[in-house]
């Protein structure tokens, strides 16, 4: 008992130190950022004010806004760009837990599946905002002059900033699926009418009520889906002898 429970607290002592170092990486990367944080919003808020008439500008409600939007976008940027060492610290830690089958398919599950995510939210931020902002400018009509809040164009990107990036994730979970045995790919085939239906669905949910940007999302999610089935063939099944070798 006394073992087990040394054992426990150590565990819980490295998970401590895994997650001080992590959360120091962030906020060392946000104390460099702040001096640019009204720049990077601006960066943000680039597509956009790209699409709306030549001198507009976007408004701010509230007392404490201008401040607060730029500081919250700062440390969303802070987080990506000290997600490797976030990353590396949650592997470290459960890594010695694994066998030798799960680390070398573990470790470039995660890359993929980060690198994925942030490739979602590049498509998003270069392609489909623009065509989106650029749509809706045009059908907006003359008589009106639009003036976006800075708050709510800031919970409309990352809404679809975590739509998108979802989204790109669809060939790791389909590759995960056929490893682990929890679905064959001749089921996935099959369930391919299905997934396309799902798809504009989703799309419809969570991004605005307008055909371009759910065709935006639809299309790359059922294609994304395709490769994650082109690619599940090259990966196979775990099998029980795999792990019982790893473990010897």
């Amino acid at each position: 008992m006394n073992e087990q429970s040394e054992s426990f607290i150590s565990h819980l002592v490295e998970l401590r130190d895994r997650l001080l170092r992590a959360v120091a990486a962030v906020v060392i990367v946000f104390i460099c950022l702040m001096p640019w944080a009204a720049d990077i919003y601006d960066l943000l808020a680039r597509p956009l004010m790209i699409a709306l008439p030549e001198g507009t500008k976007m408004i701010a409600t509230g007392v404490v806004t201008p401040f607060f939007v730029p500081v919250k976008v700062t440390m969303m940027v802070a987080f990506l760009v000290a997600l490797p060492v976030v990353l590396y610290q949650a592997w470290a830690f459960v890594a010695p837990g694994l066998y030798a089958h799960e680390k070398r398919f573990g470790l470039p599950l995660i890359v993929a599946g980060t690198a994925l995510f942030i490739a979602g939210m590049a498509f998003c931020y270069f392609f489909v905002f623009g065509v989106v902002f650029h749509f809706i400018a045009e059908f907006a009509p003359k008589s009106i002059t639009p003036a976006p809040d800075i708050e709510q164009y800031l919970s409309f990107v990352l809404t679809m900033f975590a739509a998108f990036g979802v989204t790109f994730e669809v060939p790791v979970v389909v590759i995960v699926l056929v490893r682990f045995g929890l679905v064959s790919i001749e089921k996935l085939k099959e369930a391919r009418p299905y997934v396309i239906v799902g798809a504009f669905v989703v799309a419809a949910v969570v991004t605005p009520p307008d055909v371009v940007s759910q065709l935006m999302l639809a299309i790359p999610l059922c294609l994304l889906y395709e490769l994650g089935i082109i690619l599940a063939r090259f990966t196979g099944t775990s099998s029980r002898s795999e792990a019982t070798d790893a473990a010897g």
